[in-house]
């Protein structure tokens, strides 16, 4: 049996982590569930995680787009796919200049997110 891909999901929506975490592993990959940036930058076994599902505006501290700048600098940075309610041009431009795989609105479209997880972990 393969092993499974590890998605992480940081979001600070209780709500969205757990939709998100519940479509992930009903897709046969594992979740890791993080409510901020710096609990996701505070994980240890963070260099595991193939994919990761981010959202832009996370209040109190880093936002997606800051966690996304932070993480450019890692040697193996996982394929970042914003889901998030700040579909403005700016804030899409900026994300994608800066590495993202993808970035999708909330609600988000299942079939389209899977595509890109599916896309995303084979790089």
């Amino acid at each position: 049996m393969p092993i499974s891909k590890t998605i992480a999901v940081v979001d600070d929506d209780l709500a969205i982590r757990e939709a998100l975490d519940d479509l992930m592993v009903s897709c046969g990959y594992e979740s890791r569930l993080f409510s901020s940036a710096e609990d996701y930058l505070a994980a240890p076994d963070r260099e595991n995680v193939d994919c990761m599902l981010l959202d832009v505006d996370m209040p109190g501290g880093l936002s997606g787009l800051d966690l996304q700048k932070i993480l450019s600098t890692d040697q193996k940075r996982p394929p970042i796919i914003f889901v998030t309610s700040y579909l403005d041009g700016r804030t899409k431009a900026q994300a994608m200049e800066g590495g993202a795989f993808a970035f999708l609105g909330k609600p988000v479209d299942v079939k389209a997110l899977l595509a890109h997880v599916e896309s995303a972990l084979l790089l």
